[in-house]
């Protein structure tokens, strides 16, 4: 691999989060269906991020969250999160606040997209995982079936921090196996769009980049090393965007003000 010029650099996961989302909006699917489609956003404290970058505005991401998972002995942060602002509808990028939810599904057509940020990532194999808790399926049961049958495209926007060592087909079956025996959630495992920080990165600058450490402290737990390499220009790009989003609030502290 050969290059011009590298950089080397790290992220916070809320870093992450928010170059994650500006490299969403740019997406050639998405990019499309903010001129003339639908985009759907469900849900959580990534999707809260798309959604700020789609419509170029602060929204309230504290209520715009569902499953969380807390630090042990801290239950009471999870009543600082709620989903109390419904899932978002963008029709050619202008806000649907009045949107029939039970229509929805049937009017979304070919080209349309669906933002759902999963809980577990397998990327050398483009496969996302979900956790389960409702009997439905929830927001996956809601949508994938659609997406798969409409023809819509169903974006994954997900931080490096959600990979996991095991094989998620192989963790969905034994869990489905557990879920017989006891309580506890499914794992929905599927094929997805998926934009992790490195995606941004190349959607952004043109730049290419790999994920080379993981870790940190002190506020930077779950945090990755990604170097990006490419010409002078694309690593320059890359170096304004890191600078942008460097700083980044994490959650706790974006809800305490």
């Amino acid at each position: 691999m050969s290059a011009e010029a590298y950089v080397t650099f790290s992220l916070t996961v809320a870093e992450g989060k928010r170059l994650i989302a500006k490299g969403l909006a740019r997406l050639p699917q998405v990019e499309r269906a903010m001129a003339e489609g639908i985009v759907v956003i469900t849900r959580s404290t990534t999707s809260g991020y798309v959604l700020e970058e789609l419509l170029g505005e602060s929204v309230d991401r504290s209520s715009f969250v569902t499953g969380r998972t807390l630090p042990a002995g801290h239950p009471e942060r999870g009543e600082m999160l709620s989903a109390d602002m419904p899932e978002a509808v963008l029709r050619a990028g202008v806000r649907d606040e009045h949107y029939d939810e039970g229509a929805l599904v049937d009017e979304l057509s070919a080209g349309d997209v669906i933002v759902k940020s999963p809980n577990a990532l397998d990327y050398r194999r483009g496969v996302v995982g979900y956790l389960i808790g409702a009997p439905t399926g929830g927001t996956v049961g809601k949508y994938l079936g659609p997406a798969h049958g409409k023809h819509l495209h169903f974006v994954a926007p997900c931080g490096l921090e959600k990979q996991v060592a095991s094989d998620l087909v192989q963790a969905s079956r034994l869990m489905a196996e557990a879920g017989e025996k006891g309580e506890g959630p499914a794992l929905w495992t599927t094929p997805a769009q998926i934009v992790t920080e490195l995606d941004a990165i190349e959607l952004l600058t043109g730049a290419g980049a790999m994920q080379v450490a993981a870790g940190g402290v002190m506020g930077a737990e779950g945090a990755v090393w990604i170097t990006a390499f490419g010409t002078e220009a694309e690593i320059a790009a890359v170096n304004a965007h890191v600078e942008e989003v460097h700083g980044e609030p994490d959650m706790l502290e974006y809800v305490q003000g």
